[in-house]
């Protein structure tokens, strides 16, 4: 018996059959070594007595598997965190996209505000010129009109020689040019031949005569002297809008008609005054 059999509180839980015998193997193949080694040595030696106790499967097993639990809880926590790092990255992606789609429509909101205001101006303004040319005309037909009754002669007619005169010199140069280009196409920046624009019609029709005029209606009309529409002779230059303004030009052709190339519609055409009255008139020649 060994020495410490007499303490109970050291007795171990009951095992297996299977177990008890592997163990109680070892424990004998240990002892027998033991043993021999203590016959091959001194004759005086004491016996040893001493139990050793080996690692049991049990503990090996346990050992095992909290090793393998070890490694699941890790690989467990890096998915974990590989996951979370992922969901971050996610909604910082849809929170920029966010920002990113509420910049675009703020910017295309104030575009769009822009161009309708550009587009309220242009209106307003090309309305404000509009009416100033309606007033303008409705001026000079007043003026025509009150004129005509004050020069009228006993037989009823116009005193001005020119409605029965023909043009003369560089004027009838200008005239028949500007006539032949009745029917011509309009075009803009056109200055032919067979396409023109106001001012190119005018400019060609008075190199006949050999002059040299700007090509912008706006200097055409700022040259020579201004006339009055019921002074008019053939070849004056007419224009519609301001004299320093102007935004269309024709050339007076006599018998209260002019020529003009008027725009893509009609082309270049031959109409009376009261068609379409100018604002004013120049008179170069």
């Amino acid at each position: 018996m060994s020495h410490t059999a007499h303490i109970p509180s050291h007795r171990k839980p009951r095992r297996s059959a299977s177990k008890l015998a592997l163990r109680a193997g070892v424990a004998g193949g240990v002892l027998g070594t033991i043993a021999v080694a203590g016959a091959a040595g001194p004759a005086n030696a004491e016996p040893v007595t001493e139990t050793i106790e080996m690692p049991t499967l049990g503990s090996l097993e346990a050992g095992a598997g909290l090793a393998s639990a070890v490694a699941a809880s890790a690989e467990a926590s890096q998915q974990e965190a590989l996951d979370q790092s992922l969901q971050t990255q996610e909604n910082l992606a849809l929170q920029k996209a966010a920002k990113d789609a509420r910049t675009a429509k703020a910017e295309a909101d104030r575009k769009a505000e822009a161009e309708r205001a550009e587009k309220a101006r242009a209106k307003a303004e090309q309305e404000r010129k509009d009416a100033a040319a309606r007033a303008s005309r409705d001026s000079v037909r007043t003026q025509l009109t009150s004129t005509g009754d004050d020069s009228s002669d006993s037989t009823g007619g116009s005193s001005t020689n020119e409605q029965t005169q023909a043009p003369s010199g560089s004027a009838a140069a200008i005239v028949a040019f500007a006539r032949a280009q009745v029917g011509d196409a309009y075009v803009t920046g056109g200055t032919g031949p067979n396409s023109w624009d106001c001012s190119g019609l005018v400019q060609a029709a008075y190199r006949q005569a050999g002059i040299d005029l700007p090509r912008i209606s706006y200097q055409q009309s700022s040259m020579g002297t201004s006339v009055s529409l019921s002074n008019l002779q053939p070849g004056d230059i007419l224009y519609w809008g301001s004299r320093s303004g102007s935004y269309h030009v024709a050339i007076y052709v006599g018998g209260g008609k002019y020529v003009g190339a008027q725009n893509s519609s009609t082309g270049v055409v031959e109409r009376s005054l009261d068609w379409d009255m100018p604002s004013g008139a120049v008179r170069i020649l």
